[in-house]
């Protein structure tokens, strides 16, 4: 498995988003977004003029941040560092 992740602050860079916020953006004006379901119904609604569409999922379950994952278990994970960033590029291979 290849992940490529994007860095903080970089979303400008992710073209899917570059191509919808503008769209969700026009999409939701002057709308009233008093609950989580009108804002996910106008997110859900938008399309360009080129055919894209939004899915948009509300999720429920809290994420838990600072969970770190110790070093020895690191450790036996096959990841491979791609020469491009490093850090935010990686492929997974299968444990053997």
């Amino acid at each position: 498995m290849t992940v490529c992740h994007y860095p903080p602050g970089a979303s400008k860079w992710n073209p899917i988003e570059h191509r919808l916020f503008s769209q969700i953006s026009k999409n939701w004006a002057g709308e009233p977004l008093f609950s989580y379901q009108a804002a996910l119904n106008c997110i859900r609604s938008t399309r360009t003029d080129t055919g894209l569409s939004v899915e948009a999922h509300f999720v429920r379950r809290k994420f838990h941040t600072g969970e770190r994952i110790p070093q020895a278990q690191m450790d036996t994970l096959s990841l491979q560092p791609h020469d491009t960033l490093p850090a935010w590029n990686y492929s997974l291979a299968p444990s053997t």
